[in-house]
C-alpha cells in the first residue's frame, strides 16, 4: 500500500530533533559519495492569472541509499511580486481549489522502485530548511552561544528559533520584523512555546546586536543585513539571496555554502525574453564570487571533511539557500517511519501507482 499523508501529521509526528537527527548523516553521505543531491529544475512561463504574474514548475530530487529510498519535490506555483511599502517581496498565490498551494513529495522503495508514501511539501520544507540551519550552528557556532538575534517572525522564523534551540542553550532571542504588532505577537507565542525569553525588538539592530547567532529568516528580496552590524564571533546564517548585503562576506571568516553548482540561475528554464523580477542573484555580484563558489559545502564542514569555528572570534556563516533534493529524501524517510509506527495516514493500492507496461 502506499501512504497519503498531510501537513498535520508532519505537525503532529517529527519534531525538530528528528529532522536534524535524520539530515545530519545523509549531509555525511552526501561528503561521503554515497548518497546523490538531485540538481534543481524551474521551469518558468506565463500564466493567465496575471501579467506580472509567473507561472513556476520547480523539481527537485535526492537518493539516499543507506535509507533504501529516493524522492521528488515538485511544486507547482504562481508566484507574484508585490510591494510591501518600499520592499519587494515573493509570495506564491494560493490559486488551487480552496485557496490553496500545490507541492508534493514522492517518496519511493530504492529496493522494489514501488511509491511508499505522497505528502505536501509545505511542513516537511519549513523543518528541512532551518534543520540545516540548525546543522551548520551545531557545527560551525561556538558552543556557548546562547543568545539568537532573528530578523523575521514569520513560518520559517518560529522554526529556525525551535532549530537554535535544539543545538545550542539559547536562553534569549531578539526578534525583528517591520509590523510592531506581528513581532510582538510571534515573541509572545514564542515565549510561551519553547520557555525562553523572546524579546520584540524595535529595530533590526537592536535584534542583532550581541547575538551569539543571526539569522535572517524572511521573503524579502531586499538587504536586511548589513557588515556593520557584524560581530566577532557571531554564527550568521541567511536562508534567501539578498537577506544579507554582499559586503556582509567580506566580514566572514568561515564560510559554508549548499552546492557550488546551485548558487546561481542555471536552473532556471525560461523562454526568452520573459521577464522574471529576481532572476539576477545578488550573490554573483560578491567582488571574488569565484571564491565564494570554492567555500566548503555544510556536508563537508559536517562529515569533518572542511574546517568549522576554529577560534571564538572568528566570524562564520552559512548561505542555506538554493537547498537540495536529498534533505526531503532524509527528512520524508523519517516521517514515514514514523507515520507506520503510528498508523497515520490513508492507505490507497500500489497498483494506482504503477504499471504493468513497460515505460
Amino acid at each position: 500500500m502506499t501512504l497519503i499523508l498531510g501537513n498535520e501529521d508532519v505537525d503532529g509526528l517529527l519534531t525538530m530533533r528528528d529532522v536534524i537527527a535524520a539530515l545530519e548523516p545523509a549531509y555525511r553521505n552526501i561528503a561521503e559519495g554515497r548518497a546523490v543531491a538531485g540538481g534543481r529544475v524551474d521551469l518558468v512561463g506565463e500564466t493567465s492569472y496575471d501579467s506580472g504574474a509567473r507561472y513556476w514548475l520547480k523539481m527537485a530530487s535526492g537518493v539516499v541509499p543507506d535509507l533504501e529510498v529516493g524522492t521528488v519535490r515538485i511544486n507547482s506555483d504562481i508566484v507574484t511580486w508585490p510591494r510591501h511599502g518600499n520592499k519587494t517581496r515573493r509570495v506564491k498565490a494560493p490559486l488551487a481549489p480552496g485557496n490553496r498551494w500545490v507541492g508534493l513529495v514522492l517518496l519511493f522503495s530504492s529496493a522494489t522502485g514501488e511509491p511508499l508514501a505522497i505528502f505536501p511539501d509545505g511542513a516537511i520544507q519549513r523543518l528541512r530548511v532551518a534543520g540545516s540551519t540548525g546543522l551548520s550552528i551545531k557545527h560551525m557556532a561556538r558552543e556557548n552561544a546562547e543568545t539568537l538575534g532573528l530578523l523575521g517572525t514569520g513560518w520559517q522564523a518560529g522554526a529556525h528559533l525551535e532549530a537554535a534551540s535544539a543545538v545550542r542553550p539559547i536562553k534569549r532571542a531578539n526578534v525583528f520584523s517591520p509590523n510592531a504588532e506581528h513581532r510582538a505577537r510571534f515573541a509572545h507565542e514564542m515565549s510561551e512555546k519553547h520557555g525562553l525569553e523572546v524579546i520584540a525588538a524595535d529595530t533590526p539592530e537592536e535584534a542583532v546586536r550581541g547575538a551569539d547567532i543571526v539569522i535572517t529568516a524572511t521573503n524579502s528580496m531586499d538587504n536586511i543585513f548589513f557588515p556593520e552590524w557584524v560581530e566577532a564571533g557571531q554564527h550568521l546564517a541567511t536562508i534567501r539571496d539578498g537577506e544579507f548585503a554582499t559586503t556582509v562576506l567580506e566580514r566572514v571568516d568561515l564560510l559554508a555554502i549548499h552546492d557550488p553548482g546551485n548558487m546561481g540561475d542555471d536552473h532556471i528554464i525560461a523562454p526568452p525574453g520573459l521577464t522574471i523580477p529576481d532572476l539576477g542573484k545578488e550573490i554573483a555580484e560578491v567582488e571574488g564570487f569565484d571564491q565564494v563558489l570554492k567555500a566548503p559545502t555544510l556536508a563537508q564542514v559536517v562529515a569533518g571533511r572542511a574546517p568549522a569555528r576554529e577560534r571564538d572570534d572568528q566570524v562564520t556563516c552559512f548561505l542555506n539557500y538554493h537547498g537540495l533534493g536529498f534533505q526531503f529524501t532524509a527528512t520524508g524517510a523519517a516521517f514515514y517511519a514514523k507515520a507506520l509506527e503510528a498508523g497515520r495516514g490513508h492507505e490507497l493500492p500500489t497498483d494506482w501507482f504503477t504499471e504493468d507496461v513497460h515505460p
